[in-house]
C-alpha cells in the first residue's frame, strides 16, 4: 500500500538542465576554457562533480572541482532568478499527495546547494517535504538504488511502500532496484525508453489515478 512519494528533482519538479549548463559554460569561459553544450550530455543526472568534471577531463583542463563547482553554483543562482518555473501539475500533485496523508521526499543526484536554489526559486520551501536527499548524501549514484533506499529510510517507510517519480532511464532502474513502484514522466526520454516504469505520464498534471491508489 502506498504511504510515500519520492520525487527526483530535474525533469520532475523543475527543468533546470539548460541553466546549469549555461552556468558551467560561463565558469569555463572565465578560465578561458571552451566547451561545447553537447560535452555535458553524458553526465546529466550523474551529480555535479561529473557534470562539471567530465567536460574538463575531455579537454584536459586543470579543474579544481570544489572551487569551480562553487563558482558554477554562484553563477547558476543568479541566472535562474525569475526564469525557473515548476513543471506542469507540480503544486497540484503535491497537494493531492498531502490530502491522501502521504509522506513526501526529494531524492536528487544534484548537490544540496542546487536543490535548495531550485526549490526556493520555484516557491517550494523545504518544509513542503518530509526529507530531502541530495547527491552528497550517497556514495553510489543512479542506477544504483542507494538514494531511494536512503529517502525511504528517512521517511520511516519500506521502499515497497513508496512511489518514485522519475524522468530518466537510470532513475527508473534505480527505483525498481529499490523495490519501489515508479511513475515515469516523459519530460526527458520517450515512453519506450521508460518502459520499465509502472506508470508513464507526460507530466504531473496528467498522472493516472491508480499511481496514487495502490
Amino acid at each position: 500500500m502506498i504511504k510515500g512519494v519520492i520525487f527526483d528533482m530535474d525533469g520532475v519538479l523543475v527543468h533546470s538542465e539548460p541553466f546549469i549548463m549555461e552556468a558551467a559554460m560561463k565558469m569555463f569561459a572565465e578560465h578561458g576554457w571552451h566547451v561545447e553544450p553537447e560535452d555535458f550530455i553524458p553526465f546529466v543526472g550523474a551529480g555535479e562533480n561529473r557534470y562539471v568534471g567530465g567536460p574538463a577531463e575531455k579537454y584536459g583542463y586543470p579543474i579544481d572541482i570544489e572551487r569551480d563547482k562553487a563558482r558554477t553554483y554562484e553563477i547558476y543562482a543568479e541566472i535562474v532568478k525569475g526564469r525557473l518555473q515548476p513543471l506542469p501539475g507540480v503544486r497540484e500533485f503535491i497537494a493531492k499527495c498531502r490530502e491522501k496523508g502521504l509522506k513526501l521526499a526529494v531524492a536528487s543526484s544534484a548537490d544540496k546547494i542546487k536543490v535548495l536554489i531550485n526549490l526556493n526559486e520555484v516557491g517550494l520551501p523545504v518544509e513542503t517535504f518530509d526529507t530531502i536527499v541530495n547527491g552528497l548524501d550517497v556514495v553510489h549514484k543512479k542506477p544504483d538504488p542507494e538514494i531511494f533506499l536512503t529517502a525511504a529510510r528517512q521517511l520511516g517507510l519500506d521502499p515497497s511502500e513508496c512511489l518514485v517519480v522519475e524522468d530518466a532511464v537510470n532513475g527508473v532502474a534505480a527505483a525498481k532496484a529499490a523495490g519501489s513502484k515508479c511513475l515515469a514522466l516523459t519530460t526527458s526520454f520517450t515512453p519506450d525508453d521508460l518502459a520499465d516504469a509502472d506508470w508513464i505520464a507526460p507530466d504531473l498534471a496528467q498522472v493516472p489515478d491508480e499511481a496514487l491508489e495502490w
